[in-house]
């Protein structure tokens, strides 16, 4: 068999295997063992794979660090403290807790990225869903979908925008002049669509008047650490450097403090965080690689030149367009890689770079396995008991992602 057709065939049946969870396996088992065989196989030099493991360094950190702020957060009462605030603010209405849980969702992505949303706070929304005595599944979704709707308002706001960027990330005024209308647009358009396929689900009243919850000294230890996290992404990001090592520094100084402060081990903490999602992003950027080492990233960049030398405008839709698709069968993390890379070779424009951007964090919201996001939201209900299945999320996500992914694609790409 030709080597770069078993190299493409390997690759699809991993990532069907992190699409579909066959036998309900770890999305990572499926990411890794593809990853493990094209090397055993030799289709990838090992030395390559290395280099691709490599790459993902700075994601690894990150999410390290927002992992640790989650658990600890978790474990010190602060999520059940945000929960009954919360729920008494709706003052019974469903609705109301549900526009809530959408505000505090856009403020988390906006200066924490959407994987902070995914991971810290589901679980907070879990804990006002179980104390209002309401769906909590409508409220769930909002962590998800909320997390790649509000992901490009900052170049912070997913770690997706630094790997397709790279080094040439735009500073935060041209940013904000780029994107601050579509971003706009994205985070309406979802709420709407959200809300109105979940409409049956949020009628009638949910509990209020719940006794307040004192936070406890750890838990306003947990609180400060987000908090102060928050304020060194900004300033990290100002000064155009990587996040992921010093969210892994605040979040391992916050669990220390946290430990110390209690006289106990960490190791406690350590085991409760999902490690399974490092090796999952490791194997994905693997994966990634194999398209390079194949041809793929060339022949895409070659494409994507000539389409743009016959219509700026038309390339940039029907490229924001289609990786807003394939990042839900490859995940949108190697897909910003393959772009970062196609785009790099094709010297593309402005606004086609930004209509890749914006299919690459807001396409994820059609199906689970869109974005990293996502899978960690499914990590976060799973430990709460809840589970949704790859047909249960689509159906929703059909509804939702497309209004909001032609709304901001145009007017990114019609603003100019």
């Amino acid at each position: 068999m030709n080597p770069t057709f078993l190299s493409w065939g390997i690759a699809a049946v991993a990532t069907a295997g992190v699409i579909t969870r066959p036998f309900r396996l770890p999305e990572a088992v499926w990411a890794v063992s593809g990853a493990l065989i094209l090397v055993a196989l030799g289709l990838v030099p090992a030395s390559l794979a290395w280099e691709a493991i490599g790459k993902g360094s700075d994601v690894y950190f990150f999410l390290f660090g927002m992992m640790v702020l989650s658990e600890v957060g978790r474990r010190e009462g602060l999520f059940d403290w945000v929960a009954v605030l919360t729920v008494n603010h709706a003052k019974g209405s469903a609705l109301r807790l549900f526009l809530l849980v959408y505000l505090v969702g856009i403020v988390i992505t906006v200066f924490l990225s959407n994987d902070a949303a995914a991971v810290v706070l589901t679980p907070a929304v879990f804990a006002a869903a179980k104390k209002a005595r309401t769906d909590a599944l409508p409220l769930l979704f909002v962590c998800a979908f909320i997390a790649n709707a509000a992901s490009f308002v900052l170049p912070i706001s997913n770690p997706a925008n630094l790997v397709l960027y790279g080094n040439h990330t735009p500073a935060l005024g041209p940013w904000l002049m780029r994107f601050t209308v579509p971003s706009i647009l994205s985070i309406v358009a979802t709420y709407l669509m959200l809300r109105w396929s979940q409409r049956d689900h949020l009628r009638g009243q949910c509990e209020s008047n719940l006794p307040n919850v004192e936070l406890s000294k750890n838990g306003k230890i947990a609180l400060a650490g987000i908090c102060a996290t928050a304020v060194v992404l900004l300033t990290v990001s100002a000064l155009d450097m990587q996040l992921g090592v010093p969210t892994a520094i605040m979040g391992a100084l916050t669990g220390a403090l946290v430990t110390w402060q209690e006289r106990t081990s960490p190791v406690p903490l350590l085991k409760s965080i999902s490690w399974s999602v490092l090796p999952l992003v490791a194997g994905l950027f693997v994966l990634v690689e194999m398209l390079d080492h194949t041809g793929v990233i060339r022949a895409l960049s070659d494409v994507l030149k000539a389409a743009a030398q016959q219509s700026e405008l038309a390339t940039g839709a029907a490229a924001g367009g289609i990786v807003a698709v394939g990042s839900n069968l490859i995940n949108n993390l190697p897909a910003g890689l393959i772009a970062s890379s196609t785009l790099a070779q094709a010297h593309s424009a402005t606004r086609v770079i930004d209509a890749l951007l914006i299919g690459v964090d807001l396409g994820p919201n059609l199906s689970i396995t869109g974005s990293l996001a996502t899978i960690l939201w499914l990590t976060a209900i799973r430990r709460e008991g809840e589970d949704v299945g790859f047909w249960r999320f689509l159906k929703v996500g059909a509804v939702v992602m497309p209004p909001a992914l032609i709304l901001a694609l145009g007017a990114r790409l019609l603003l100019g």
